[in-house]
This record gives structure tokens, C-alpha cells and sequence, in this order.
């Protein structure tokens, strides 16, 4: 992850900041920065969005295209994840740092959406053992100024509800071999059900107290962080502590608890983003990523 580094005198002052409920850019303890989120901003994908937090600027793709469907999952399609650190965000993402972050990342993507019930997976499904749609979901980081899961999950949420699947038909001939057709009509395509689709929440412990939403200088001032991901109606899907400090298990508790509540309120702000924007189509003025 991109660091600064602070002196021991501005440490100080952003833990007793926090102990007070009141952080250096004014927020308390449990507020998010102001996110802008914007979808359909890249055209040769089946949807796309793109979501500045405070300065994290997240880029996501997701590409629908044919493949086979998994031997232990006939039935289903799947998702893949990639994740580029590009090096312009930060300079340690150069060479093997970004490569390894990327991984990691497109690692704990895999484990919030292992849940069965995140994505309609036997939607993507064509004709079991033989065809599926697999969604192909890039991330690209273009910028690093904390809390980059939060973010990216928020992205990769908006791009899911903006893609959009052709509809296929599967024709037989007599001998038996198959044909498929895709509607080439843009409105007769598969949308994919989101409200399960989870968020990640990051608690980041600060002095006695924890933080969502943490920018670069309270990062370096937290040794341990949990990451949670969490539903709309706010259940609990996976969780990982990260950093070298360790975490009580009160401590534990009360970051499970907080994380549900924000991560609840964070949903709803994000739906009313997504249907608001998707309700003025064609007439909504896009900004896209290089605005």
C-alpha cells in the first residue's frame, strides 16, 4: 500500500485528534469523504464506472465475454478479477510492488465475492457444461490516497449494475450441433441484480478508537486495520485483519458493529447514486475518466 511518512509530533496529533472524535480534515470517527461515482465512462465495455474518495481515483471495466463453464460449477458462470497499480498513483507501485498489490487486492475481490449469494451466477450460465458468460472485472488504480478497498469495491458495485449482457439464443440442427445467436438490439440484454453485492468497510485502529475511511496520514499512524465486507442489509460476508498491531477481541466486536452500520448507509447513498444517474439515460452529461 502507498505510505507517508509523518514525524512522531504529527502522529500525535492526528491520535489525539481521533480520540476526540474529530479528525485533521474535520470528519468524526465513523464519516466517509465525499465520493464521486460515475458509470458508463468507458465505451468498448459491458459496463464500466469510475469512483473518486477524497484522492483515490479508481477506474473498473467489466467485460462479458464467452467461455466454458467451470467443471465443479456446470451450471454457472463465473468472474475473474485483475487489478494494475499503475505507477503513476505512487511511485512504490513501480516494478514489483504494484504487481504484488494488484494480487493482492484481486485476491481479497475473490473472497468478498465467494458468497454464493453475491451475484446470480447461474444467470450467466448459457447452456450448462459447454457455454457461459464469464465477466471479466479490471481495476485500474490511478491514483493512491488511502483507504483503496473501500473505494475499489464502491467501483467495482457501479460497474456491475451498469453492465449489460447480450441476450443469447442457443439454436440446435438436426445432427445435433449448436449455434449460438446474440442479439445485437442494445435494450435486449441480462441485468445483473446487485443488492447483494457487498462493500468493503476498512476499520482502521487509532489510539484507543477506530476510523472508517482513513486517508494516507492515519494510515501510518494505525498498525492494525479490519476489513469487512458487508450487504445492503447489513450481514457480515467475510472479514480479515491486516497490519502488524493486534487487535482485543472488544475491539474486534466493536469494528464488526460500526462497519455494519456505515457499511448499511454506505449502500444506500451508493443505490440512490446509481438510480438516480441511470433515471436521466442518454441525457446525462458525462464527464468520463479524463474529465
Amino acid at each position: 500500500m502507498a505510505s507517508v511518512v509523518l514525524s512522531e509530533a504529527e502522529k500525535l496529533y492526528i491520535v489525539h485528534g481521533v480520540q476526540e472524535d474529530l479528525r485533521v480534515d474535520g470528519r468524526g470517527c465513523e464519516d466517509y469523504r465525499c465520493a464521486e461515482v460515475e458509470t458508463d465512462v468507458v465505451s468498448n465495455t459491458s459496463g464500466s464506472a469510475r469512483v473518486k474518495l477524497g484522492h483515490t481515483d479508481v477506474l473498473v471495466g467489466v467485460k462479458a465475454e464467452m467461455g466454458t463453464p467451470k467443471l465443479e460449477k456446470p451450471d454457472e458462470g463465473y468472474l475473474e478479477f485483475f487489478v494494475d497499480c499503475s505507477a503513476n498513483a505512487t511511485p512504490e507501485f513501480e516494478g514489483r510492488g504494484g504487481e504484488e498489490l494488484g494480487t493482492e487486492i484481486a485476491n481479497t475481490l475473490y473472497r468478498v465475492f465467494s458468497s454464493e449469494s453475491s451475484v446470480d451466477l447461474k444467470l450467466l450460465c448459457i447452456n450448462p457444461r459447454e457455454h457461459c458468460w464469464v465477466l471479466y472485472v479490471d481495476v485500474l488504480l490511478l491514483e493512491c490516497g488511502g483507504n483503496l478497498l473501500d473505494a475499489i469495491s464502491i467501483a467495482v458495485k457501479a460497474a456491475l449494475f451498469n453492465t449489460r449482457i447480450p441476450k443469447v439464443r442457443v439454436l440446435e440442427d438436426e445432427e445435433g450441433s449448436k449455434e449460438i445467436e446474440l442479439s445485437d438490439d442494445p435494450y435486449d440484454c441480462i441485468r445483473l441484480n446487485v443488492d447483494d453485492v457487498p462493500c468493503i468497510v476498512t476499520l482502521s485502529k487509532i489510539g484507543y478508537r477506530h476510523v472508517v475511511d482513513a486517508t494516507l496520514q492515519e494510515e501510518a499512524c494505525s498498525l492494525a486495520s479490519l476489513l469487512i465486507s458487508v450487504t445492503s442489509k447489513g450481514a457480515l460476508t467475510s472479514m480479515k485483519k491486516v497490519g502488524k498491531g493486534s487487535l482485543d477481541p472488544e475491539s474486534i466486536f466493536e469494528m464488526m458493529e460500526t462497519g455494519k452500520r456505515v457499511g448499511k448507509s454506505l449502500h444506500i447513498a451508493l443505490q440512490k447514486i446509481l438510480e438516480e444517474e441511470e433515471s436521466l439515460g442518454t441525457s446525462r452529461q458525462k464527464v468520463g475518466f479524463l474529465g
